[in-house]
């Protein structure tokens, strides 16, 4: 089977269902952000290596995950997905997000994105993260996109700020405070 079909050489693309849609529609820009933070986050999985066992299966999961939120982002208005995030998914980046602060020193002052690399990566897909919330709120003054897409994605980038704290204590570097000069 080839990679390539030809089928987008118009400057459209398709959704599930078979619809076809121009390649800037908004549902299109929506899931594409939502797939390059996927992709943002196997970049931190690649840094990881296995190192971490937890964050590895988290950040793993959330890849899961947000294959889902694409498939719902990729299903067009109207028609009920086979797959959606739902509240227990939330719950549990809840969960997640509790336990990373605790084991990060309370927050003081902002900081900056920086640290070791995990961190800084970490930051970099929290950053690409809430561009894909901000599409899917784009998205959603015209669109029914259910109810738990845009807490999944806001509870997603808070974890993915505090899972780069974590990854600061772990290799004990401290987090960069922000200095208003």
């Amino acid at each position: 089977m080839k990679l390539y079909t030809k089928k987008g050489d118009d400057g459209t693309t398709g959704l599930i269902g078979n619809v076809r849609v121009p390649k800037n529609d908004a549902r299109v820009a929506a899931y594409g952000s939502v797939d390059e933070t996927n992709a943002a986050i196997g970049v931190a999985l690649a840094i990881l290596t296995d190192t971490d066992l937890e964050m590895v299966a988290q950040l793993k999961k959330i890849q899961g995950d947000l294959f889902v939120v694409g498939a719902q982002l990729a299903t067009p208005d109207g028609k009920k997905p086979d797959l959606a995030v739902t509240a227990d998914d939330v719950a549990r980046l809840e969960g997640w997000i509790d336990s990373a602060t605790n084991e990060a020193p309370a927050l003081k002052t902002f900081i900056l994105p920086g640290g070791c690399s995990l961190a800084c990566t970490l930051h970099v897909a929290r950053g690409v993260c809430r561009r894909a919330e901000r599409d899917v709120v784009s998205l959603a003054e015209t669109e029914d996109i259910g109810e738990n897409l845009l807490p999944y994605l806001n509870r997603l980038a808070d974890l993915l700020f505090a899972l780069a704290r974590v990854a600061n204590v772990r290799a004990e570097v401290p987090d960069v405070p922000w200095n208003p000069s």
